[in-house]
């Protein structure tokens, strides 16, 4: 394996240093939405995606939220993800559920108490098999509640976000944690799996610990940085063609007489 990742290396820098010095410009075609296994990203006429964002498989963008650039948005393991009205996936931030079902516990929790292998048959609901579930009884979904940020560089796998929560920037929140309404979680902090983060606090830490209450000002500062972003992102909306811009610079490529390649 290791020699096949050495040689798969050396063959894509060989080739990128023989494009960059044949003199070709390299334009992209990356798509910010991508079906995955029959499931395509639901997204409202005035949702946000920024064109080097990716949002893939089963995930829903409710009224004015948005996913801006470099954010990863993966639903590609059989659990939806959810984003709610006016809140955001900032820079860089990746959320996701868990990689495989063997990460979640295989069994109906009504039945099965405790029981953690990967070799039952899910949660049965009126005599059907609607997904595995965490040790919480529930599916390791992803859900964002309305009114919430999602700081830059953050990660979230499997967990539920309520409404009126700001995430700061390149916190970690694993599955099965719940952070509940007028939260604000400080830079950096981690929310180890199954944790529940109370309403009305600040908290922070690796791992997190509380650190105070919210007065009102802070509660309300909340809301008004989502709506703030829902600005930004009707000006950004304002500026990017439905069907993208890539066109664009390809044009203008051709005009100045070069010759472009896709990269």
């Amino acid at each position: 394996m290791a020699t096949k990742a050495v040689v798969g290396r050396a063959l894509r820098e060989t080739g990128a240093a023989l494009k960059h010095h044949t003199g070709l410009e390299v334009f992209t075609r990356h798509r910010p939405k991508m079906a995955f296994l029959n499931h395509r990203p639901f997204q409202t006429n005035d949702t946000f995606i920024a064109p080097t964002a990716s949002v893939i498989g089963n995930v829903t963008n409710w009224d004015e939220s948005s996913v801006w650039y470099n954010a990863v948005v993966r639903a590609d393991s059989g659990f939806p993800i959810t984003i709610g009205f006016l809140s955001n996936v900032q820079e860089g931030a990746v959320v996701t559920t868990l990689s495989s079902p063997k990460d979640a516990i295989d069994s109906d929790p009504l039945k099965n108490v405790g029981h953690s292998n990967a070799t039952g048959d899910g949660v049965v609901v009126a005599g059907g098999e609607v997904g595995k579930v965490l040790e919480t009884g529930f599916p390791p979904i992803t859900h964002i509640g309305h009114y919430s940020s999602i700081g830059s560089g953050s990660v979230l796998v499997s967990c539920r976000i309520d409404d009126l929560v700001d995430v700061g920037d390149k916190c970690t929140i694993l599955e099965g944690a719940w952070v509940e309404s007028n939260v604000i979680l400080e830079p950096g902090s981690l929310v180890p799996p199954y944790t529940r983060i109370p309403s009305g606090g600040r908290w922070g830490g690796n791992p997190i610990k509380f650190l105070g209450d919210l007065g009102d000002g802070a509660k309300e500062g909340i809301k008004k940085k989502a709506e703030g972003r829902g600005v930004m992102a009707k000006e950004h909306t304002v500026e990017f063609l439905p069907v993208g811009s890539t066109y664009l610079h390809l044009e203008e490529l051709e005009k100045e007489g070069k010759t472009a390649i896709q990269g």
